[in-house]
């Protein structure tokens, strides 16, 4: 019964603040514990990732909020922000040129090396054009 609770008020608290640390400190439960209670009850798991995200949402909305608020005070930085974050048009981008004029064929070793720098850069798929 004492644990049921003690579970309660644990995710209540992160909930709140979705930092598992800081909801064991509020709580005055050890993280050993929880982790503990996580093994354990595939219930609880489930419990912990809701109340995870829940916070999360949370703060999200917040700091959107706050973010609003400093747009509405004309502070540049947060109309910048806001426009790359949420507005194409306004997205940095990356533009690459060449010139294929007497350019030599690229090896196959080579054009697995473009295709892979591509793919971490997510510039592109996996292309057979190289």
């Amino acid at each position: 019964m004492k644990s049921r609770k003690q579970k309660k008020i644990f995710l209540d608290h992160l909930r709140k603040i979705p930092i598992i640390q800081v909801a064991c400190e509020k709580s005055s439960i050890g993280r050993t514990t929880v982790y503990r209670w996580k093994k354990q009850s595939k219930k609880f798991s489930k419990d912990l990732e809701k109340a995870i995200d829940e916070g999360e949402a949370l703060i999200n909305d917040m700091g959107e909020s706050q973010l609003i608020s400093l747009i509405r005070e004309k502070n540049f930085a947060a109309v910048r922000f806001w426009l790359a974050h949420r507005n194409p048009k306004f997205r940095e981008r990356v533009e690459v040129t060449t010139n294929l004029q007497g350019q030599e064929e690229l090896s196959k070793e080579q054009k697995t090396v473009v295709r892979e720098a591509l793919r971490l850069a997510s510039l592109g798929k996996k292309s057979k054009k190289l």
